[in-house]
């Protein structure tokens, strides 16, 4: 009886020891790739902040790159 004590005390010692290198997760990242953007070098912009009076306000920003490309954006939010 003695011995079959001894025999499942050391398999519960085993089997816990098991269970606790099975819990250990390891785990690893890679750095993602450095994305670079290539900005034009001038660029103007113009912006225009006008008040309605009537709680109500518009801005439009426009924008011009060296090749002549540009874009307005134009926001009015009222209160």
């Amino acid at each position: 009886m003695r011995n079959h004590l001894i025999i499942a005390a050391s398999a519960l010692t085993l089997f816990s020891a098991a269970a606790v290198q099975a819990e250990t997760t390891v785990i690893h990242r890679d750095a993602p790739d450095t994305v670079v953007v290539d900005r034009p070098a001038t660029e103007s912009k113009s912006v225009t902040v006008k008040d309605h009076g009537d709680g109500c306000v518009s801005k439009t920003v426009r924008k011009e790159n060296d090749e002549g490309d540009s874009k307005t954006v134009k926001k009015e939010t009222c209160d």
